[in-house]
């Protein structure tokens, strides 16, 4: 019998938790009701939430009356600033660790700091973060290679997207440090990040085959899947059990499962059941 390795911490992080539940509880609540973008990055949720009644709008001005909810990534000030001269109801489901990024972004900006965002620029969080540097935005930048470019600024503030990895955010630090006459950093990646970071790489040293269960548009479960891919090679990002071919498994005694923080456990559990029928 094929050994199944489950990791402890895979699939919904607090923040997505959070906004998922309040979701629900909203659209039991109001009538007329949509989410400003998707509420977070699992195409499976959002068309849960669609069924109830909760539509997806990518502007404000798509928002007819009734109630609008906040995704978990955030949205950028001047969309929040739309929204609030609205007479809409306001759910605001932001992650509290996006929301903090946000406001070390404005403290930053206040205290005359030249603000750095590590991320993705093409992120919804990221672009709501850059949003909250005001005047000071510096650059975004997605990894040491980028932060090397940046000309030498006088006070550089240092904040990262709350997915990203730490090794990362340390090197861009290096960098920054190096390029400035004063460094300010606060460490804005979520400690559940860091924590299925690492469960991930225990597990793909153990494993002949790994499974990263998530939405492909999901930032924190493709670099699951990048770290995972770099210590096993055969290791598989998919949003569905429907995705599995049974030829992976040819010559394989362990397998091991993760989920990014946007997966809910209805979809890990059929993933699991997929891979032990397929290692009968």
């Amino acid at each position: 019998m094929m050994e199944i390795i489950l990791a402890k911490n895979a699939g919904f992080c607090f923040g997505v938790k959070r906004a998922t539940q309040m979701a629900f509880e909203a659209a039991a609540e109001y009538e007329q009701i949509c989410s400003l973008g998707p509420l977070i990055h699992s195409p499976q949720v959002v068309k849960e939430l669609t069924e109830q009644g909760i539509k997806v709008v990518n502007n404000v001005e798509d928002i007819p009356s009734g109630s609008v909810i906040i995704r978990s990534h955030g949205v950028t000030a001047q969309e929040m600033a739309r929204v609030q001269e609205s007479n809409l109801t306001i759910v605001d489901a932001t992650c509290p660790f996006v929301k903090k990024t946000q406001e070390y972004a404005t403290r930053l900006s206040a205290d005359g700091y030249t603000v750095v965002i590590v991320g993705e620029m093409e992120h919804p969080e990221v672009q709501g973060i850059v949003s909250y540097s005001g005047e000071a935005m510096g650059p975004v930048v997605a990894d040491a290679k980028q932060a090397a470019a940046l000309p030498r600024m006088k006070k550089v503030g240092l904040v990262a997207q709350t997915t990203q990895l730490y090794e990362n955010l340390r090197d861009i630090m290096d960098v920054c440090l190096a390029k400035s006459q004063e460094l300010r950093v606060f460490n804005t990646i979520c400690d559940a990040t860091s924590v299925r970071q690492n469960e991930a790489r225990e597990i793909a040293r153990a494993v002949d085959l790994m499974f990263v269960i998530g939405g492909h548009a999901s930032a924190n479960t493709s670099r699951l899947a990048r770290i995972c891919r770099e210590i096993q090679p055969q290791s598989w990002h998919i949003e569905t059990a429907e995705e599995i071919q049974p030829d992976w498994f040819v010559g394989v005694n362990k397998v091991g499962v993760t989920a990014g923080a946007s997966t809910p456990r209805w979809l890990i559990d059929e993933v699991v059941a997929r891979i032990a029928e397929l290692g009968k």
